[in-house]
This record gives structure tokens, sequence and C-alpha cells, in this order.
């Protein structure tokens, strides 16, 4: 998946998406979300041909951050399901 910043305001960005896989987008939507220094997340799909969008504006802080967050908190989510799984299979 390629990421690149369409847009990026004082407390906003907006990033484009390219081959983005619902499997990630959907739990950094569902964190970004549930963060409460974010108060407004829009993920725009598009039709045919377009490259989905994704916009996060926060309440305080800088929004880089906040999907940085939120990026890491799956990065452990992931993590901790991979090492239960090898826990389980040995």
């Amino acid at each position: 998946m390629e990421i690149e910043q369409v847009d990026k305001g004082k407390d906003s960005i907006s990033i484009r998406m390219k081959d983005a896989d619902m499997t990630l987008v959907s739990p950094l939507v569902r964190e970004l979300l549930l963060d409460e220094m974010v108060d407004e997340v829009k993920f725009t799909a598009g039709s045919t041909g377009t490259i989905p969008v994704l916009f996060v504006k926060v309440k305080s802080g800088k929004p880089q951050t906040a999907l940085k967050r939120a990026s890491k908190k799956i990065s452990n989510e992931f993590k901790e399901a991979r090492e239960s799984v090898e826990k389980a299979s040995k």
C-alpha cells in the first residue's frame, strides 16, 4: 500500500491510500474514531479507478501524531495475535 499526502492543515490531513486493503484500513479508522484527540475521520473509497482518501481532523495536537498512534496500536494488536497463534501452535 502506498500512502501519499494530499492536503495538510494545522489540525487536519488527507492522505491517498493506493492499493488500500480494507483489512488494514478498517482497524485504522476504528482506532482513529476511538482516539479522544481526534475530532473527525472520513474514509472515501471512491469509485473504480480512483484512489481512496483518508481524512483526519484532530481537536488538538498534530493529525500525523494521531495516525502514528493509531498505527502503533494496530501493529501491537497484530503482534499480540501473531504471538498467541505461534504459542498455541507449538
